[in-house]
């Protein structure tokens, strides 16, 4: 990959829905090439990536991280051929273990064995974007017969990780690593342990992405949408373990208490949100993305805020301008 700044679309709860179409335009004008779409309470992932790649065609679509327990390898392997045929748009795919309320809560679900299903559906897509005919007998991941019509042998397959049994899988077979929220000094760490985990096995590091919130000079209101949506991640298993190390245990114990989104983000100060942010000036942004990229992360995918910037336009050309700035040198 030859990008180093990509963008996260960040389905903002608080906005219209159609304002990720209107990013996804926006990421295309400015020059930018590469697109994360994940998967929420809005759109389905494989549906959005469609209609992004024939309304912004050239982009690299990169799906995820989508739930393991949720969807196989099959719908995976199909979505992500169906994606590519529809738009020609080249296509990645990052997985994650999620969390047990959208694991189980929504979907009802098993949100267990997160590391044996996730070695499995690996496995079992990797031969499905070769065109291989199924042949899958795993523990959790079983499927046999089905082929492939428009293969996709040079697909990316990511995983979401975040504990130690999780990171050493993925540095040991997949070929990214995707960070969502997290410092520089995480993904150094990060960096390191998947550098040595994949050491031992003999095989390339995967590449290393990491999800930055960004906004141009944020007023009351885009900081207020970041803390809303840092609120959604404090509880989960993961992500909370995240924020105590940095040093925020309060505000888990009060997400797992069973403390509302609101009343969370009224209490997450700024010191949580600027660690884990790109935030400020054009000239803070391209410092803070730099900082992340000099921690090891071969790719920072930003998450525009667009309280105060609709469609991201704004920090999304100061992004855009790093961009170019890092490539030059």
């Amino acid at each position: 990959m030859n990008a180093r700044i990509e963008v996260a679309l960040p389905l903002w709860l608080d906005r219209p829905d159609v304002e990720a179409l209107q990013i996804a335009e926006t990421v295309s004008a400015v020059g930018l090439t590469g697109l994360w779409i994940g998967e929420m309470a809005t759109f389905d992932a494989f549906a959005l990536a469609t209609a992004i790649g024939t309304r912004a065609p050239g982009l690299r679509l990169k799906l995820g991280p989508l739930p393991i327990s949720v969807r196989t390898p099959v719908t995976v392997a199909l979505g992500a051929s169906s994606l590519a045929s529809l738009t020609g748009c080249e296509i990645d795919i990052a997985l994650g273990a999620s969390s047990p309320m959208i694991v189980s809560g929504w979907h009802d679900r098993e949100w267990l064995h997160s590391t044996t299903r996730m070695r499995e559906t690996i496995e079992c897509l990797r031969a499905l974007l070769r065109g291989e005919r199924a042949d899958c007998d795993g523990r959790y991941v079983r499927s046999h017969g089905f082929r492939l019509r428009s293969p996709l042998p040079g697909t990316r397959i990511g995983v979401g990780a975040f504990g130690p049994v999780m990171t050493r899988l993925a540095a040991e077979i997949a070929d990214e690593v995707v960070l969502n929220l997290a410092s520089p000094q995480r993904v150094a760490q990060v960096r390191k342990k998947i550098d040595d985990y994949a050491a031992a096995v003999d095989r390339t590091p995967p590449h290393l992405t990491v999800w930055v919130p960004a906004a141009l000079q944020p007023g009351e209101a885009a900081l207020q949408q970041t803390a809303k949506q840092l609120a959604v991640y404090l509880a989960p298993p993961g992500y909370g373990e995240m924020f105590c190390g940095l040093g925020f245990p309060a505000l888990v114990e009060k997400a797992r208490s069973g403390a509302t989104r609101s009343q969370l983000a009224a209490t997450i100060p700024f010191e949580l949100t600027e660690q884990l942010g790109a935030l400020g000036s054009p000239e803070q942004i391209a410092a803070r993305l730099k900082a992340y990229l000099d921690a090891g992360a071969d790719t920072v995918a930003v998450v525009p805020v667009t309280a105060e910037d609709p469609a991201g336009r704004g920090v999304l050309q100061a992004v855009a301008d790093t961009c170019r700035l890092i490539s030059s040198k």
